[in-house]
């Protein structure tokens, strides 16, 4: 049974994806972009509950944006809606009479009138500025009468919105952040490289030629995980990471501890900028599913200036 009904609802939500009329779609996102005051959201039932939602989301993704119930209008909200507002009212069937009521006042105010309906031939369609026909096949519900297919339609043509309007305004991960600044969005989006690096004067640095049996004291002093080799001027010449020094006793035995570290590093390392987001570190850092970075050094102008750890990223709660 539970597998019949998955297989109806990927043939309905399929239904939407080959029938979305993908003009209309792009003349409803070009118009969002132009609108200069408010895009204002209503809808009835759970219609409206996905009309608040999208609302939300344009807003959290740097839309102007705001959800108004329909009968608030209707008593004193109007006084929000202007000329330069565009109103997007969402209702499967087109025909409800609270939402058919707002026509003239919205007409009167000079606003733009947005129809996102599942039934093309409805009052709701024929009188708005723009209409996307959103459409639906069937229910998911066995009487054909619960909305499910349909607010699942209206939420993935709001997501889809939503997405489309990111782009065009070409949105960084930084400004989506401004509009985050608490919890896991908030530090994924502002939390920068050189916030969480352990700095230069913390590091266990050596230079090229010192045997390893030398570094081995400031391995064990500044216990950060590695040893980071240097030229004298600071520039980054290669690691060794405790993970190296295991495979080279394995390998060399205690002989390996009169070789130069410049014959054991791993040379020109994975670098990062410390002006670089945390979280796009951190993707840098788990880039190979297979083998992890669990330090990477942080540069800038060629000089080494910090070092990155994935515990100190993990600690955070970036993960």
């Amino acid at each position: 049974m539970l597998t019949t009904l998955l297989n109806q609802q990927r043939h309905y939500l399929e239904y939407f994806f080959n029938h979305l009329d993908i003009p209309a779609t792009e003349a409803v996102i070009d118009l969002c972009l132009k609108v200069k005051g408010l895009l204002i959201f209503t809808g009835i039932g759970k219609s409206g509950i996905v009309a608040e939602k999208i609302a939300m989301t344009l807003v959290s993704t740097g839309t102007k944006a705001i959800f108004l119930p329909p009968v608030n209008f209707l008593h004193g909200d109007f006084g929000i809606l202007s000329s330069e507002d565009c109103m997007i009212i969402l209702s499967k069937s087109g025909e409800t009479e609270e939402l058919l009521n707002l026509i003239p006042f919205i007409k009167k105010r000079g606003a733009l009138l947005t129809a996102l309906v599942s039934n093309e031939k409805s009052r709701l369609a024929r009188q708005a500025d723009r209409v996307v026909l959103l459409p639906v096949l069937k229910e998911l519900c066995p009487f054909n009468l619960a909305p499910t297919t349909s607010t699942e339609v209206q939420l993935l043509f709001g997501d889809l919105l939503a997405v489309a309007l990111m782009q065009r305004k070409r949105m960084t991960l930084s400004s989506y952040g401004e509009n985050h600044p608490s919890g896991m969005i908030g530090k994924r989006a502002t939390i920068k490289v050189e916030e969480v690096m352990v700095p230069q004067k913390d590091l266990p640095l050596c230079f090229p030629h010192h045997r390893l049996e030398e570094a081995l004291s400031i391995f064990s002093q500044k216990n950060v995980g590695c040893l980071l080799i240097v030229s004298e001027n600071c520039h980054l010449q290669g690691i060794f990471t405790e993970g190296d020094l295991r495979r080279s006793l394995q390998s060399l035995g205690s002989g390996v501890m009169y070789n130069t570290l410049d014959t054991l590093m791993t040379p020109s390392p994975h670098t990062i900028n410390k002006g670089t987001l945390a979280w796009e570190a951190l993707q840098l850092m788990q880039r190979n599913p297979n083998k992890w970075m669990s330090a990477l050094p942080v540069v800038e102008n060629h000089e080494l200036v910090g070092l990155l750890r994935m515990h100190d990223i993990v600690h955070l709660g970036l993960r």
